[in-house]
């Protein structure tokens, strides 16, 4: 009796099947979209992946281009600046994950000590809007502060008896600027995130705790970050996948092509824009795009199984 149980547990009929999507079909609908979405932008064009294995033709089409193995991704490794590129972009990819963490994190827990529900509200529309602000205006914003002739800070600096440096034409100085733009793009967002994790915990452990005396430190040492543990270890694991890949929007737009500051703000994806810009050979970039996805995916795996060693409940598989 106890097998047949264990059978039909791993092998359900069709009516139980059916039965289980009905009883869940208003959520299953509420899916629908996001699941299309995938299907149509993440899913349909990955045949298109070929490419990166072709000499591509327009005539021919992709699948009608001679087929020339590896040779697409050879581009990158002989370019004599692949440890650069990798360096850089691997760098600010953790700067931006290990202080964005943090900082989200502490401003989510600001927010929750805030009393007034106005201000809270108040506060994440404003923390939020960076966000949704267009990374063409962010450089324009950005070159309006630190022009040296007329930026508003070179000009602030002057009226207090100083100098300001030519930002633009010193590259030591842009990781901190491209860290601070970014932090100030994304830290709304993930705080709203974190926010909203905070707020689904269970109110009886904290009341709890104030009733046995637990000061509002103590309470977010024992209960706050402890509960925010697996949200923290499922966006790092989210994040640490796309660590090949920088925000070719941002750094495009901040530093352009001014070449006096690639060897601090260079990243893949810059890079192999601008080479092809040139060449116009797209298998090249596709190449480089598969790269960085199955580079990426197997860092995935690896980091997910470090975190299922330490504790299987906060893997993600």
């Amino acid at each position: 009796m106890t097998n047949q149980v264990a059978a039909a547990a791993r092998h359900p009929s069709r009516a139980q099947i059916g039965r289980v999507l009905w009883q869940n079909k208003t959520l299953i609908l509420m899916c629908l979209p996001a699941i299309a979405f995938f299907f149509v932008f993440c899913y349909m064009p990955m045949p298109g992946m070929y490419i990166a294995f072709v000499k591509y033709n327009y005539r021919q089409g992709i699948f009608g281009s001679p087929f020339v193995g590896l040779k697409n991704f050879t581009f990158l490794f002989t370019s004599g600046q692949l440890s650069l590129l990798l360096r850089n972009t691997v760098l600010y990819n953790l700067a931006f994950i290990i202080i964005g963490n943090v900082l989200q994190v502490f401003f989510a827990i600001l927010l929750n000590e805030v009393r007034c529900r106005a201000f809270k509200k108040t506060t994440q529309s404003l923390m939020f809007l960076p966000y949704f602000i267009s990374d063409v205006l962010v450089s324009l914003l950005v070159y309006n502060l630190l022009n040296y002739d007329f930026g508003f800070i070179s000009n602030l600096v002057r009226s207090m008896g100083g100098e300001m440096p030519k930002i633009y034409q010193n590259p030591s100085a842009w990781p901190l600027v491209i860290i601070l733009v970014n932090i100030w793009k994304g830290t709304g967002y993930g705080t709203v995130v974190y926010f909203a994790a905070i707020t689904s915990m269970d109110t009886s452990m904290l009341e709890a705790a104030q009733i046995d005396g637990a000061n509002g430190f103590q309470k977010i040492r024992y209960i706050i970050l402890p509960t925010l543990k697996p949200t923290v270890i499922v966006l790092f694991l989210f994040a640490i996948g796309g660590i090949l890949k920088g925000n070719f929007g941002l750094f495009y737009n901040l530093v352009g092509n001014n070449s006096v500051l690639f060897s601090t703000t260079d990243i893949i994806e810059t890079y192999v824009y601008r080479s092809m810009m040139n060449s116009f050979n797209f298998a090249q970039s596709s190449a480089v795009g598969l790269f960085q996805s199955v580079v990426g995916f197997f860092i995935v795996l690896g980091a997910n199984a470090f975190v299922k060693h330490l504790d299987p409940d906060y893997a993600l598989f």
